[in-house]
């Protein structure tokens, strides 16, 4: 069978047969049962580094304790990112915008959404012409939020708008439209490629450098050892590199610090931000994930996440939240004496009008009117919108960053609405609904499908998901590769998929967790959490075992009662087995119809086909 030259020039992790890649080779021969892409390759200028940070506690790959995300006994001790601040001289109080007195920062938190929604906000500061430091956290969808600007053809769009828009922001525009790519992309958590990715600086919002982050290491190597002697080696991966991302944009003097928490808000290593040093505070959603670290209940989440309202500070929420969760956050806000914006109040309107095709990749059309009325009067009107970031979630997500934003201007901040569209239209993000073009579709093997990637991971994105996909293709069949790590609500995944109809099979595989296996949930375990979701939603599966690439599987069906021409097809494989078997039942069924291959269920396997096509 052969492989794309795309495929061999990256290294690669076989397990049972053994093959050992050549950049030179073309053609891969045999390939074992369960190959793993190597991914997270980073520069040699950063080994020291890396090999520092790897000897941390990293509770992305760890898991985290029960508990640690409350503000409790058991919870993150935030008294120790305090004193590691202290010792680096307070960073996070020396960024701050140059035509006003106060230093700012907006902090996000919340179960879904926080990156996009700070993907959308950056953009709109950065279309302002504002410089940007953007962080945002290491496990759950968080671990960088990477900005490269690009643009085919500015001219048609936007040249005319540059006497009224960000000046800068175009600028960037045109000097990258060299590279022909579009739009504006963000690459969130986890990283796709490198660590760099999780902070990014300055207008363009580009990744920080190997030089700059190998030169602050260096240079604040010292402070870090004399911080583990005094912390007991307690100081841990996430509060490292949260302290390096404060102290760049502190180096690099930006204008504001969009700032995504880690786990709750509480305790959250970010939380280190005071009144005096945040413009707002956000809360997007309160859902069940990390339900043990964050104390158990959907009350307990909401009280650790609204840690990060700030007396006097604006809160802008997201929702909608079930009442009582609402009220607890609205009354913490209250003791805070912070305004609240809610972008799910009743006098705002969010619509998706249609679908349409852009650069060869699906955008929605939408409508977005904010009218707030309570605490902070608000106005905007955004006709016509059309969001590359598609769903309604995502349409959400965009409201909720207009909302921030327009506390900004209430603030004194200059954003007009013109930067406020421009920075929700020219947002993308890398591995957040991602379709494949057909070249990077051919270059992993498949013809006449469409290749989506989309890091969900909880019942509720897995809800989204199969609204986007609705949406988008609605007549389409569905083929699902899907890789999760152990700590998720896999039976809540797979029966969020099974109910939406059209699911003509799912290939379970595995993904590394944080470049470790101890949260990697086996692909036999997770094929079992999807047999019994289907019991208890009474849909027809097959189980099949696929142990090596076969044109004809029909042999090795495992449960009888189903047979592989009805119902959903469950398969066992490693990723490049799950893209041919997929491919060939989608083939097999659907007839004159294009159909529908999406990798799923963690950005860690989003990220581990990115690392393939990109070499």
């Amino acid at each position: 069978m052969k492989i794309p030259k795309l495929l061999t020039r990256h290294p690669v992790l076989f397990r049972g047969q053994t093959l050992i890649p050549s950049i030179s080779i073309g053609v891969l021969g045999k390939v074992g049962f369960k190959r793993c892409f190597s991914t997270h390759l980073e520069d040699p200028e950063l080994k020291d580094f890396m090999e520092y940070m790897d000897s941390l506690r990293n509770y992305e790959k760890l898991g985290v304790p029960r508990g640690a995300g409350t503000d409790s006994v058991d919870g993150f001790d935030l008294g120790r990112m305090r004193r590691l601040m202290h010792l680096l001289g307070n960073p996070q109080s020396k960024f701050k915008v140059r035509t006003l007195s106060r230093m700012f920062a907006v902090h996000i938190a919340g179960t879904k959404g926080k990156g996009s929604t700070a993907a959308f906000l950056s953009n709109i500061l950065r279309a302002e012409g504002y410089s940007v430091g953007c962080y945002s956290r290491y496990g759950l969808i968080v671990s960088s939020v990477i900005f490269l600007i690009f643009c085919r053809d500015p001219t048609k769009e936007i040249v005319g708008s540059v006497a009224s828009c960000g000046y800068h922001f175009y600028l960037s525009l045109l000097f990258y439209s060299i590279y022909s790519h579009d739009r504006l992309h963000f690459l969130t958590s986890p990283h796709i490629q490198t660590i760099r990715e999780r902070i990014t600086l300055g207008r363009f919002g580009e990744p920080v450098s190997s030089r700059k982050l190998n030169c602050l290491f260096l240079q604040i190597k010292k402070t870090l050892d004399k911080a583990m002697e005094q912390e007991n080696w307690c100081v841990s991966h996430f509060e490292v590199l949260t302290a390096m991302a404060f102290t760049l944009f502190a180096q690099e003097n930006v204008d504001i610090a969009v700032v995504e928490a880690g786990l709750g808000g509480a305790r959250d290593a970010t939380n280190i931000i005071s009144s005096s040093e945040l413009a707002a505070s956000v809360i997007t959603t309160i859902g069940e994930e990390h339900l043990a670290a964050l104390g158990g209940s959907l009350e307990s989440i909401a009280i650790a996440k609204s840690g990060i309202i700030k007396h006097g500070c604006p809160l802008v929420l997201g929702g909608p939240f079930l009442p009582h969760i609402e009220c607890i956050l609205r009354e913490k806000a209250m003791s805070m004496y912070s305004p609240v914006v809610s972008a799910s109040d009743s006098g705002n309107r969010s619509t998706i009008k249609g679908i349409s095709m852009l650069s060869g990749r699906p955008c929605q059309s939408c409508d977005l009117i904010i009218r707030v009325e309570r605490d902070i009067k608000l106005f905007i009107e955004l006709l016509d919108l059309k969001l590359c970031m598609l769903g309604n979630h995502q349409l959400q997500n965009a409201a909720m960053a207009t909302c921030a934003a327009l506390c900004l201007r209430d603030l004194g901040w200059r954003i007009l609405d013109v930067s406020i569209r421009a920075g929700l239209e020219h947002t993308f993000l890398v591995g957040r609904s991602q379709f494949l073009t057909s070249e990077e579709t051919e270059a992993l093997g498949l013809h006449g499908v469409t290749v989506l990637l989309d890091g969900a991971h909880t019942k509720e994105s897995a809800n989204a998901l199969v609204n986007t996909i609705q949406m988008t293709f609605p007549e389409a069949p569905l083929a699902l590769v899907v890789a999760m790590a152990s700590d998720k609500d896999h039976g809540g995944f797979a029966r969020e998929f099974l109910s939406g109809g059209r699911l003509e099979a799912v290939c379970l595989t595995e993904a590394d967790i944080a470049g470790g296996k101890s949260r990697t949930i086996p692909a036999s375990v997770l094929k079992d959490c999807w047999i019994q979701a289907s019991k208890e939603l009474g849909i027809a599966i097959a189980d099949t075992r696929v142990a090596k690439f076969r044109e004809g599987f029909e042999d090795q069906v495992v449960c009888s009662g189903n047979n592989l021409e009805h119902g959903t097809i469950l398969a066992e494989s490693s990723l490049i087995a799950s893209f041919k078997v997929a491919n060939q039942i989608l083939r097999e069924r659907r007839g004159n119809r294009s159909g529908i291959i999406v990798v799923t269920g963690s950005l860690h396997v989003v990220s581990m086909v990115l690392a393939a096509l990109n070499g």
